[in-house]
């Protein structure tokens, strides 16, 4: 049988510089979604609504992404190599640095979010 198949999905997958962008992205994304959003709320309403769902549905979105983006580089850098101190260069270990790479940022970005939709947690008029 292919080892190729014997591998789990995330397995198979390969951590590359196009990954490692999704959360920072997503967190940009978000961002500029939650601005959209209050300038559009705040010009039409003068409040933020008392359940914002289009929000909390895009937050909850950028979130799930970037908590998958983060799973993923989790996994992946735990693929068994050589251990530290990394003096050559081989495809398992520029794979765990982009994979932990992905995962720290995956961190920074999750708490990124957080903090740009806790406004609308804590403010209801728009002066």
């Amino acid at each position: 049988m292919n080892s190729e198949v014997k591998r789990k999905w995330h397995q198979r997958l390969v951590i590359t510089l196009w990954v490692l962008i999704v959360p920072p992205t997503a967190w940009a994304v978000h961002f500029l979604f939650s601005y959209l959003w209050a300038a559009i709320s705040c010009a039409k309403t003068g409040s933020f609504a008392s359940v914002p769902w289009l929000y909390v549905a895009g937050s909850v979105l950028a979130l799930v992404v970037i908590a998958l983006s983060g799973w993923l580089g989790w996994k992946q850098s735990r693929t068994p190599g050589d251990p530290p101190p990394h003096e050559e260069s081989t495809e398992i270990d520029r794979l765990r640095f982009l994979a932990t790479a992905t995962l720290l940022l995956a961190a920074l970005s999750f708490v990124g979010v957080v903090f740009t939709a806790l406004p609308v947690v804590f403010l209801r008029q728009c002066t």
